[in-house]
Parts: structure tokens; sequence; C-alpha cells
């Protein structure tokens, strides 16, 4: 199909020779949102909020850098030749969720032996937030024209994408051709990952089945997502290696869960996620007068 199309500005804001871009606003809306929903829920559980928001202050940086490390890792032919500092341009946009999960994971592995805590628990608490997080940033995607899928042919878009918004559609027309809003379909879907996390809560499930479920759930709508996606490498054949991650993770966690059903019956609201010394401080004993 061959339309035009205004795009929608990727700039948020130019305050002199600074230029801030919507893709950066919307990542950060996400991970502050993300990270007041975790410190929620540790409150809930009676835990100092503190403990989530020391191992974000470590998480989120690190998780930043081996996203762009992934990202441009995948992508090197096209910084090898350019300016030097476009590897750290994070700004422009490009970074790889795998990458930032790859890095949340070892930080909070990290955190959690050097603060004595579960790493399950930790991981439990947060993982609602973190595909709430990446539901939300794909919408940076979005502001960026990036990470779309192919072109939607006529048939396509008579039958679902002409009942979508026209600003969705508008920006997802580059140089007269409209293009699969894969952004939208993996905003979608981790919104439904989201609420399956959510309402697990409820039925008190082994400590870690809520972080591995997430695993799961996201690695199966990325591995599906992944083959309408025009920028995407090749690993083997038609496979691509986002999806043959996605494999590797959807096998590691069903391996983790059934191992973890046969070794542990601790479940998610048991026991604090720490000793005393990480959770609350115990007021001290007043003594008795004889």
């Amino acid at each position: 199909m061959i339309l035009t199309a205004v795009p929608l500005d990727r700039v948020f804001l130019e305050l002199g020779p600074f230029t801030i871009y919507w893709y950066g606003i919307i990542i950060a809306f996400g991970a502050i949102l993300g990270v007041y929903l975790a410190t929620k829920e540790a409150n809930r559980l009676g835990l100092q909020k503190d403990l989530i928001i020391d191992f974000i202050v470590f998480a989120v940086p690190i998780a930043i850098i081996f996203a762009r490390i992934y990202y441009v890792t995948f992508e090197w032919e096209n910084y090898v030749n350019g300016p030097w500092w476009k590897v750290f341009a994070i700004w422009e946009g490009g970074i790889a969720i795998h990458g930032a999960i790859i890095g949340g994971v070892l930080t909070a592995i990290v955190f959690s032996r050097v603060r004595n805590i579960s790493f399950w628990q930790l991981a439990d608490i947060i993982a609602p937030s973190l595909i709430l997080a990446q539901a939300i940033g794909r919408w940076g995607n979005f502001m960026n024209q990036e990470a779309h899928g192919g072109p939607i042919s006529q048939a396509t878009y008579e039958s679902f994408h002409q009942y979508l918004p026209d600003f969705i559609m508008n920006q997802m027309t580059i140089n007269g051709v409209m293009y699969h809003p894969t952004f939208l379909y993996e905003s979608f879907w981790n919104i439904v990952v989201f609420t399956i996390l959510i309402l697990m809560r409820k039925y008190n499930p082994l400590r870690g089945e809520i972080f591995l479920s997430y695993a799961i759930l996201y690695s199966i709508g990325r591995f599906f997502i992944e083959g309408l996606r025009t920028d995407s490498l090749y690993v083997f054949g038609e496979l691509r290696t986002a999806q043959a991650i996605s494999i590797v993770i959807i096998v590691a966690s069903i391996i983790l869960i059934i191992y973890r059903r046969k070794t542990t019956t601790v479940r998610y609201l048991d026991v604090p996620i720490a000793d005393k010394k990480n959770t609350h401080k115990k007021k001290p004993r007043k003594k008795k007068k004889k």
C-alpha cells in the first residue's frame, strides 16, 4: 500500500544544544512506574522500600548498559564506520530488551548475595513491574518509527488495521509504505502478561514461579511477533536471533519450574524476603520494672 502521512515529531523538547527525545521520556516513564509498583508490593509484603530502591539504583543503569551492548553488538555494521560517539547515543534509540533482561538478572543475583536475600522472591516482586515497563517502552519504538514489521497488504489493512487509530497507522507509514505496528502487538501482549502475573499473586504460587512465568509468557509473544519484524538478525536459516533466545528462555524456565516444584515448598507469601537486618528492625524491648 502506497500512502502519504505526516509522522509525529521524535523530539520532546529542545534546550539550546540539548535535545530530549520522546523515546527517552517514554522509557523513563515506564521505569519510574515500574519502580513505584515494585516498591508498593514490597511494602505490602512488609519489606523496607529501600530494599527495592537500592536494587533499582544498580539494576537500571546496568540493564541499560547491557541493553545497549546487546543492540550495538548485533548492529555493529551500522556503527563500525560511523563516529565513535554514536555507540553511546542511546537517546537516539537502540536498546535491546534481551540485553536489559540479562543485565537485570545478573544484577539481581549479585545484589541478592550481597544483601543475603532470596533472589527468587526479589525477582517475583519485580517481574510484573518489568513487563509493564516493557509494554510502555515499546511506544518509544513507535515514536522512532523503528522495530516495525513488514508492509501491510490491502486485505490485512481492510480486515484489521483500518480500525486502529489514525495516529498509529500514520506513524507506521514510512516513505509511503504502511508497516505492521509490531510495537503495538508486543505492548498489548505485555499488558496481558502483566495482568496474568498480578492474578498469580492471589494464588500464592511457589517462590520463583511468577518470574519464571514472566520469562515464558513474554518469550512466547516475542517469538511470534519477531517473525513479523524486518530488522531481525538470523542464526539458523529462517530462525531469528531473538526467536532462538526466546526458545532457550522458555525451555530453561520450564525446567526450573519443574525442578523447583520438586525441591522447594516455599511460596510467594510464606516468609520474608530477607533476614531481620534487611527488613524491619526490631524495636528494643523495654526492661520490666521490678
